[in-house]
């Protein structure tokens, strides 16, 4: 059976080709500013009545539409149509690259936007522009891809782009977002440095995120003395980030004297996102009395719910197997008019994955499509779960194959997914191919993808193999290009 899975299995990882734009964008681009600099002679030849005109050295006069002898003063209407021909293919070209490059951030393909990208910088029209070089930051630094961020960053400001504290906190965030927390104080420095790029509330609220993120809190309180050096006040977002990070860590009581301190100020009072992280602290510790006691607080604190304060009661409820409060709160919402989400639907679809309840977890995936609601790579990544979970390792190929044709991203968790599912089919042989095509795909693999692979090969005692993964995640940390889990 592991052989024939094999052999399937290859199959169903093939990379799709890249989509190209089906339309060309009728909206008309910035082209580049150019003059045309023409000169005219009023007369053609000597004449007594008319004074000739005396050019200054160095000056070429050109020729006039009348110093030619049966010259017309309009361009023939062939040469007219020639260039405008070739304006309107310009003009559909740089439309069609354009889109491209939106598409590939879209869809989060980091590689082909940059090769995208490489090819428009090449044209004679192209000039720098911050946005664009905005949302290559912020998808490089998403996609595990700090360093690639860090070669785009110079080479802007190499182009003459003015950086902006904007840019530099999207440069910081990269590296936030990859644990390279010593990378990301050195850009903090050099936003100090520069009297155009200080840093503000977004940025500290972002170096304090990693910080709670790594329990670093010693340097959370160093990051708020420093914002209180410079005037910067915290907002309601920075403390729901320390709020998140005290929660997670087990720090109750910070918590509750963080939450104190919000519900007495009247800068930064809890919303209903400081709702949904005290409901997502107790939810994921499986502490649902503590969550459904807070969430009757907030509630008297005049905070009402939003569709993903049910949707975290909703997957904390699955977690535990308690499907009628799971139910009620789905009913509810509707009620309420509230919609189901993707995050919905993906909350309920895991909780029957993880019980390996494969007809309730096809069933709502039926119902997810039939109501037009889009499948993200969370989804994907449950299904998968919870056929290898059922042991149906056939249906796993199946959801692989369906995911390529929805052009469904295959990040990190997607491609952790299908190696668990390989490691539980005891296909060591697959696992390794899906591993390599990760590694092809330019997708950095992370702690839980060594975990499960050192786990299937110490099974079957295959040393050899675990520490040649032991080598590559020693260098992969050396570089930098481990994944955070």
């Amino acid at each position: 059976m592991a052989s024939s899975m094999s052999l399937s299995f290859s199959s169903s990882v093939v990379s799709s080709a890249l989509p190209r734009p089906e339309t060309i964008s009728k909206t008309k681009p910035h082209a580049p500013n150019s003059t045309i600099v023409s000169s005219t002679l009023t007369g053609g030849a000597v004449s007594d009545k008319k004074k000739q005109r005396h050019w200054k050295e160095g000056e070429y006069p050109g020729l006039s539409h009348h110093s030619i002898p049966g010259s017309s003063k309009k361009p023939p209407l062939k040469n007219l149509k020639k260039k405008l021909d070739r304006k309107n293919n310009a003009k559909a070209w740089v439309s069609t690259v354009t889109e491209t490059l939106s598409d590939c951030i879209l869809k989060k393909q980091w590689l082909q936007a940059l090769q995208v990208f490489e090819m428009l910088r090449e044209q004679p029209f192209y000039q720098p522009k911050e946005g664009t070089y905005m949302k290559l930051l912020v998808l490089l630094g998403k996609s595990g891809q700090p360093h690639r961020a860090r070669q785009l960053f110079d080479e802007m400001i190499e182009e003459g782009c003015e950086p902006t504290p904007e840019l530099y906190t999207a440069m910081l965030a990269a590296y936030c977002r990859n644990d390279l927390i010593d990378e990301a104080f050195s850009t903090l420095n050099q936003m100090k440095s520069l009297p155009t790029c200080q840093p503000d509330v977004f940025t500290y609220s972002t170096l304090i995120k990693v910080c709670v993120d790594a329990s670093l809190f010693d340097l959370v309180e160093s990051l708020y003395g420093e914002m209180d050096e410079r005037l910067i006040m915290p907002n309601t977002v920075t403390q729901n980030i320390v709020l998140s990070g005290y929660g997670k860590a087990g720090k109750f009581d910070q918590m509750e004297k963080v939450l104190s301190g919000m519900l007495g100020s009247s800068a930064c009072k809890p919303d209903v996102w400081t709702m949904n992280i005290i409901l997502s602290v107790f939810g994921n510790k499986g502490q649902i009395d503590m969550m459904e006691r807070w969430y009757e607080k907030f509630r008297n604190f005049g905070i009402e719910p939003e569709t993903r304060s049910f949707n975290i009661l909703i997957g904390a409820y699955g977690k535990k197997r308690m499907y009628d409060k799971m139910s009620s709160v789905m009913e509810y919402m509707r009620k309420l008019q509230f919609p189901w989400t993707t995050s919905t639907y993906n909350n309920v679809i895991e909780a029957f994955a993880g019980a390996g309840d494969a007809k309730n977890m096809e069933y709502t995936f039926d119902q997810m499509r039939g109501e037009g609601m889009k499948a993200d790579t969370k989804t994907f990544c449950c299904l998968i779960n919870g056929y290898a979970n059922a042991g149906l390792f056939h249906k796993v190929i199946s959801t692989v194959q369906l995911a390529a044709k929805f052009e469904i991203p295959e990040n990190t968790s997607f491609y952790n997914a299908v190696i668990s599912a390989c490691a539980k089919a005891e296909d060591l042989r697959e696992m390794e191919r899906v591993f390599k095509r990760m590694k092809d795909k330019q997708c950095q693999p992370n702690e839980l993808t060594f975990s499960v692979m050192v786990d299937a090969y110490r099974k079957e005692g295959m040393n050899d193999k675990i520490y040649d993964l032991e080598q590559l995640k020693e260098e992969l940390l050396n570089n930098g290009g481990l994944q955070p889990q």
